[in-house]
């Protein structure tokens, strides 16, 4: 029977004790809080001009080649997705994520 994975809780934290006490503290401080992720595929500048964009196809889903390699590992063709495919509609490719 496979045993289960256990993992030390300072694992990626550094060697040095009173580093690692630093890391702890302000782990400690954030560990609760929902994960507000900036990595993404899409260009700071638009969400720092506030400016309106086109689509959420545009902005989120054919920029980032996480979201749509994983589609397209799904069986859903690029092209469908607006991918080196300007003419798509958006709204379509954007309910092939959504259906994914």
């Amino acid at each position: 029977m496979p045993r289960n994975l256990e993992l030390h809780p300072d694992r990626l934290f550094p060697a040095e004790p009173s580093v690692r006490a630093m890391a702890r503290e302000l782990y400690a401080s954030v560990a609760g809080l929902p994960i507000v992720s900036p990595h993404g595929h899409t260009d700071p500048r638009w969400f720092a001009g506030n400016e309106t964009f086109g689509n959420a196809t545009e902005l989120l889903l054919v920029p980032d080649h996480y979201v749509f390699r994983m589609l397209y590992s799904q069986g859903v063709a690029l092209e469908d997705l607006g991918v080196r495919n300007r003419g798509v509609d958006p709204r379509a490719a954007w309910r092939l994520f959504a259906q994914a």
